[in-house]
Formats: C-alpha cells, sequence, structure tokens
C-alpha cells in the first residue's frame, strides 16, 4: 500500500488525518483499520455521565420545579396587582407600598448558566465530541456514529435521554451482533417513548378496555421499514399491525417516579393477549419474550442483511455503492449471524471500498470533527460552538428530522457548502501556531491537487490558509 491508500483509508473510514499518521499508517493501511476495531474498549467513553433514566428523571424534577416556580410568580403577581388596586382607596398621606407583599422571586440562577436540560445535553456532547476529536483513526467512532443515526431518536422529544441513549444502546453493541443492538435499542426508554410505544395498548389488554384505547403502530412500522427490512421488502400492513400488538407493553416506568423512573418496564395490563402472525410465522404470547422472538428472527431476516449491507457501502463508499460490495457485506452479515465486527472487516478489506474516486461528501458533523482534529483546536472551541455549528449547517446533533435520520448522500448536503465558509475561518482563526503547508500535508498529503496546493500557499494569513485547506474539495470529500 501508498501514502495515497492511508490519506484515502482516513478520510474515507476514518475522522480525518491528524499529525504524522498519513506516514504511520502508509504501510497496511487496511491493517490499521483492522486494528481500530480489536482496540480494547472500542466504541467507548471514557467521560462519567447520567445513566438515561438518571438523566430522564432529573429532567422531569426540573420540569416540575419550573412548572410550580411560574405558578408562584403568578400567583405572586395576581397579589401585588391586588394589593396595589386596594392602596388607591388609601389616603393619600399613607405610604403607597404600606403592607404591599413583595413577590416571590426564582432562585438566582448562575450567570450564562443554561438550563438543566441544556447542560446534560451539553455533557453528552462534550463526551461524544472528545472521543472523536482524540481518537487515533476514528473507524469505530464512525461506525458508532452510523448507527445513532440508523437507529436514531431526537433529542427535542427526549432530550435528556439522547446521550445516554447512544452511550446505552449503540456503543456496547457497535461491534457485537445485529440482534442484540437491535434488541438493545429498541427496548431502550428512550426509543419506546420516541416513536410513542408508550402510549400504546391493545384494545383486548385490560388497559385498552378500561381506557377505551388501541394501538400506536410506529415503533412497529420503523423497525420493519428503517431498522430491519427496508421498504419493498415484503412486509405488509397486517405484519405491521401485529407487530405492533406484540409490542404493547414495551413501556417505560414515567420519570417522576423516583427510584426506577425511566426505566423499561414490561406493562402486562397494556399488553394485548393472544398470539400473533408477522412475517407467516407464527409467535406464541409469551409477554415479552413474544416481542423477543420477533425481533430475533427480523435480525436474521435476508431483507434486512441486504439493506444493511447497502446502507453500509452507502455511508463509507458512494451514493451508489457497486453492487459487488453490497453482495459481499449482505453475505459476510448473513454468514456471520449478523456479527458487526465481521461485517466492517468485509468493509475495509474488500477491493470495491477502495476506489480512488472519492464520491462521497463528509456530512456536516465528520467535516466539523475533521477540521478541529487536524487544527487542533479541541481545547479551544467550546462544545456549544460545536453544536451551533452543525446546527448551522443543518444537522443539530441527535435532532434529526425524521424517524430515518439524517440523510447520506451528496444531495442533501451540497447546497449548504457555502455556510461551510464562515465556520471554518472562525475555526482557523482560532488556531494557535499553525503551520498551513505543514497542515495540508498532514490532513491530505498526497491526495492534494496542485491547485490546492497553491491556493493554500498564496493566502494572506495563516488563518485564511486553513481556511481555504479544509473548504478544497480533497478535505470536503472521503
Amino acid at each position: 500500500m501508498t501514502a495515497q491508500a492511508a490519506a484515502l483509508a482516513l478520510h474515507r473510514f476514518g475522522l480525518g488525518p491528524v499529525g504524522d499518521l498519513i506516514a504511520a499508517i502508509a504501510n497496511d493501511p487496511r491493517g490499521a483499520l483492522l486494528a481500530d476495531l480489536d482496540r480494547p474498549g472500542a466504541g467507548q467513553i471514557a467521560a462519567i455521565l447520567p445513566s438515561s433514566a438518571e438523566a430522564a428523571r432529573e429532567v422531569s424534577d426540573f420540569q416540575a420545579e419550573r412548572q410550580a416556580q411560574q405558578k408562584l410568580d403568578q400567583r405572586a403577581k395576581k397579589d401585588a396587582e391586588a394589593n396595589n388596586a386596594s392602596m388607591t382607596n388609601v389616603s393619600a398621606n399613607m405610604s403607597d407600598t404600606a403592607g404591599a407583599a413583595a413577590p416571590v422571586q426564582p432562585p438566582p440562577k448562575p450567570a450564562n448558566q443554561p438550563p438543566l436540560p441544556q447542560q446534560l445535553l451539553l455533557a453528552e456532547a462534550k463526551g461524544r465530541f472528545d472521543a472523536a476529536a482524540t481518537a487515533d483513526i476514528g473507524f469505530v467512532e464512525r461506525l458508532v456514529w452510523f448507527w445513532s443515526n440508523h437507529f436514531c431518536i431526537s433529542a427535542d422529544k427526549v432530550v435528556g435521554m439522547a446521550g445516554p441513549y447512544e452511550r446505552e444502546a449503540i456503543r456496547p453493541h457497535v461491534l457485537g451482533r445485529f440482534g442484540d443492538l437491535l434488541l438493545a435499542v429498541e427496548s431502550h426508554p428512550a426509543m419506546l417513548f420516541y416513536l410513542d410505544n408508550v402510549e400504546s395498548m391493545g384494545a383486548n389488554s385490560v388497559a385498552g378496555i378500561n381506557r377505551d384505547k388501541g394501538l400506536n403502530e410506529n415503533l412497529a412500522r420503523e423497525t420493519l421499514e428503517l431498522h430491519t427490512l427496508g421498504v419493498r421488502s415484503g412486509y405488509s400492513q397486517t405484519d405491521v399491525t401485529s407487530f405492533a400488538k406484540v409490542l404493547t407493553g414495551w413501556s417505560w416506568i414515567p420519570p417522576f417516579e423516583p427510584e426506577h423512573g425511566g426505566e423499561f418496564a414490561f406493562v402486562k395490563r397494556l399488553h394485548e393477549p393472544g398470539d400473533q402472525t408477522v412475517l407467516g410465522k407464527r409467535y406464541p404470547d409469551t409477554g415479552v419474550d413474544q416481542g423477543r422472538a420477533v425481533l430475533a428472527d427480523l435480525a436474521r431476516h435476508p431483507a434486512t442483511a441486504q439493506h444493511i449491507a447497502e446502507k453500509l457501502a452507502g455511508h463509507f463508499v458512494a451514493d451508489n455503492p457497486p453492487p459487488n460490495l453490497i453482495a459481499k457485506l449482505a453475505k459476510s452479515f448473513r454468514d456471520s449471524d449478523g456479527n458487526l465486527k465481521e461485517v466492517a472487516k468485509t468493509l475495509v478489506t474488500a477491493d470495491e471500498s477502495w476506489a480512488p474516486q472519492r464520491q462521497k461528501l463528509k456530512p456536516p458533523a465528520e467535516w466539523i470533527a475533521g477540521v478541529i482534529r487536524l487544527s487542533g483546536t479541541q481545547a479551544i472551541i467550546p462544545i456549544g460552538r460545536i453544536m451551533n455549528a452543525q446546527a448551522t449547517l443543518g444537522a443539530p446533533l441527535w435532532r434529526p428530522p425524521a424517524p430515518n435520520g439524517y440523510p447520506d448522500t451528496e444531495a442533501a448536503w451540497i447546497d449548504g457548502i457555502a455556510h461551510r465558509i464562515d465556520i471554518a475561518s472562525e475555526f482557523a482563526g482560532r488556531a494557535q501556531g499553525v503551520d498551513p503547508l505543514t497542515l495540508l500535508n498532514s490532513g491530505l498529503g498526497p491526495l492534494a491537487s496542485h491547485e490546492t496546493r497553491d491556493t493554500v500557499a498564496r493566502a494572506e494569513t495563516r488563518g485564511q490558509a486553513l481556511a481555504l485547506l479544509v473548504m478544497a474539495p480533497e478535505f470536503l470529500r472521503r
């Protein structure tokens, strides 16, 4: 292999080169990617952060206290208005404010201190970004990001749980079996709340009869359409409805409960009684195990292998990936019983993955991570500013517009390239004591064209040179 292949590997499969990493892996780029999969603790982060249940309880308490304070403020305002009105009837030689009650004031908040839910989100985002910024190659971290988007939830609906969900459901299984990942995701309280399964109940269940309510099919539909089989894979609306019945009772303990609020719970009185048939197979009513059995079969379904193979190849290699690569990934998935580490190995050892044409446009988060890794500004740029930058580019962290996550094609991001210029200039301006030509060799090496080298060399300032470097076509693409 060569330095050209090493630079390609770091952009296509990692989070971008830093320092002398291109030269360090030039002798065996594929081996370096495989070694990243075998690192102890691969995919995990070291930050000590609250669990999803703890965060949910904290947010619930915060919201309840804020609501109570708002009511106290309203009462105090009404009392003050009543006192002021009564004082108009008091003799003019008496004090206007005699006997007036002082309005209740909320406790002072430290200057520039965001509300608790935002604090939790920022702490989680920092843990995620620090893992990306300090990763050697970043292949496993890219896999985490891929699966987090594949099984996405939104902080707009579950703000305190967005980060913990990724740590608890995605990271532990990112190199494990797809079946285990699928079960962890679909049974996580954040997913159950995001896709409204906590509100779903069988029409013939105890709760359904007593409350005259019924199914919510969101979780069942998205599991089939987005998470496993994919669209046009042969399932019917009847399968969706039957699967939704299977998943009734998969719920959570409300976060206001002080001990176990926010944790998963199977609530039998919500569960639709009876056997169900999904994709032609009959599943006996075994309570929570009925849903586990369906998920296990979905994880092994040939359509799931094909769907996952297409998405992985489309994410890492090309918007329209080579059919031979998709076939290799699908076969690896089937033959290994969904072993995601084996599938990742197949991805980086397949010749089709190493086409020199760089057809993928980096999405905002990946590009931002590459800019900050290269410029060494991780400790300088606040995490809030990084999140604002992602939002400016149309990809706010953990806030996808729909359950299918952020799109993974050039058409979705190409119109926003112009907005990256201001961010590139700002981040570059924070870099201290960097030599742009040194960074060019570190960040692009043999990928840099003569035009890019000339453009960077002719820049008037170091900041401008660095901004031009990270806006070069070679840096924008995988």
